[in-house]
């Protein structure tokens, strides 16, 4: 009897390919299990101090038919960063940017004037002030389990609205207070 016949099988009853699919399942399982990783979430690392962050959003183009009505302070919001969930944040203002354009005059100079198309009166710009507890790590505010930085996309969800917006400013509270 030979060890590898013609079909590939050790000594007439194993295949080579199962022996190595279960030889991969097994590393696998085996790198789960005992091969340390770097779990743990970044709020976690280095003892951060939780803080009442203050986080400015602009929101770009949204449709919406009543904008009075869609977003107050006092309200609440979940705030969502990457698709995660951060926790709930609290509407201190909310400040409605005007819509305009750009007018070249005669002289050459060039002014703002209220954008004339119909099609944008359902269409708004805001900056909305939403405070909310975060970890304060040296790599900056971290919510929920995510970073925020100036720049970076986030998502608001409320009772009647889920919209994204874009963070331009980060205040810290608690360091304006001492």
């Amino acid at each position: 009897m030979t060890i590898l016949d013609s079909q590939g099988r050790l000594f007439g009853k194993v295949s080579i390919l199962d022996i190595g699919a279960a030889l991969v399942i097994l590393l696998a399982i085996f790198g789960i299990l005992f091969v340390p990783g770097t779990g743990g979430s970044i709020a976690q690392v280095g003892g951060a101090k939780t803080e009442t962050i203050q986080v400015d959003v602009m929101v770009r183009g949204l449709g919406v038919l009543e904008p009075e009505n869609l977003v107050n302070s006092g309200d609440k919001a979940s705030f969502v960063i990457r698709n995660q969930p951060a926790g709930g944040v609290d509407v201190q203002a909310v400040e409605f940017l005007p819509r305009s354009v750009a007018v070249p005059q005669p002289d050459g100079s060039v002014i703002a004037a209220p954008d004339p198309r119909p099609e944008l009166d359902y269409t708004t710009d805001l900056l909305i002030s939403l405070e909310g507890q975060a970890q304060v790590t040296d790599d900056g505010p971290v919510f929920g389990n995510s970073k925020v930085k100036i720049g970076t996309l986030v998502q608001l969800q409320g009772p009647t609205y889920d919209f994204n917006a874009t963070v331009v400013n980060i205040q810290f509270k608690d360091r304006e207070n001492s």
